[in-house]
């Protein structure tokens, strides 16, 4: 399957493209750059531009200059209008896999964002964070520079995240604070009422032995976090 490209858009040189995407109007996408497959980009979608330091490099990417760390975008992801995603100054800002990016939404510089990831409209991401699988960043949430936030969280609309948080937290406020844990999601997962009330020691450090009966799934992602 093609791609389909708008002709107003601009790929630069160094833009290497899967199959089955969708590059919207007025959307600039600059190498250096890897791109999936089946991912749809709205209209002034902006990727790969220069990192977000004063005295880095600012190649001119949409008349063949590459330079830095690049990007890399997994498949399956839905781009909003105006969503904004940096190239890496050190390493490779990485987006994985079925995340859903809404309009006006900015990943800066050397982020990694994992798998089925929701970032909601106006959400700013500072370099080097880490966003891991399934968190969901509500409406103009704010994310300080090398923060984590952990699989399946949960952050409410307009928090101001300056530290940690954790697996299935579900934050708010500004500073964000902690108000508890993100049960949907995790029966969504297959975590039964019982199953849920059992984690929650575990998830917020008072235990550091999974209960039984936790999904596979879930088991996966709460590993991977401890052993980050």
């Amino acid at each position: 399957m093609g791609n389909r490209i708008h002709p107003t858009a601009i790929i630069g040189p160094g833009v290497e493209l899967g199959e089955g995407n969708v590059i919207g109007p007025f959307s600039v996408l600059v190498g250096p750059a890897r791109i999936g497959d089946g991912n749809w980009f709205g209209p002034r979608v902006d990727i790969g531009q220069p990192a977000d330091y004063r005295g880095g490099p600012h190649p001119v990417g949409w008349d063949g200059e590459t330079e830095g760390g690049g990007v890399v975008i997994g498949d399956r992801n839905t781009l909003r209008e105006s969503v904004s995603i940096t190239q890496g100054m050190f390493a490779t800002t990485v987006l994985g896999d079925d995340c859903y990016l809404m309009g006006r939404s900015w990943i800066a510089h050397d982020c990694v964002v994992g798998n089925a990831v929701t970032i909601t409209s106006g959400v700013q991401v500072a370099g080097h964070c880490s966003v891991w699988d399934g968190a969901n960043l509500g409406l103009g949430t704010v994310v300080h520079q090398r923060t984590n936030i952990g699989p399946c969280a949960m952050v409410g609309m307009g928090a101001v995240v300056t530290r940690e948080v954790g697996a299935f937290a579900k934050v708010v406020g500004n500073p964000a604070r902690s108000i508890g844990f993100n049960t949907v999601g995790l029966s969504r997962r297959g975590c039964d009422d019982e199953t849920v009330l059992a984690l929650q020691p575990y998830l917020s450090g008072e235990s550091e032995v999974l209960p039984a009966g936790v999904p596979a799934e879930v088991v996966d992602l709460l590993k991977a976090w401890s052993e980050r």
